[in-house]
């Protein structure tokens, strides 16, 4: 029986997980400052926002520089 493609490990590293393990909760929360270890225990954790962050294309970034680096050529002329 072959194993189903959402169940394999080889991308899970670079997909977007929704869910945080307790681990990565602490230290989201311990780097916000929401959270201190000797006052709060480990369990009733609050909620922690996991944001996706959207990469920007990189078109706009080479045209651009095209751009700068066309302008000095025409003004030379």
């Amino acid at each position: 029986m072959s194993i189903h493609s959402s169940f394999r490990n080889s991308n899970s590293s670079s997909k977007h997980r929704n869910v945080l393990t307790r681990l990565e909760r602490l230290e989201k929360l311990t780097a916000a400052e929401r959270w201190n270890s000797e006052e709060q225990g480990l369990f009733g954790l609050p909620k922690v926002r996991s944001i996706k962050v959207a990469m920007k294309k990189k078109k706009k970034a080479v045209a651009e520089e095209e751009a700068t680096a066309a302008a000095p050529a025409a003004a030379a002329k």
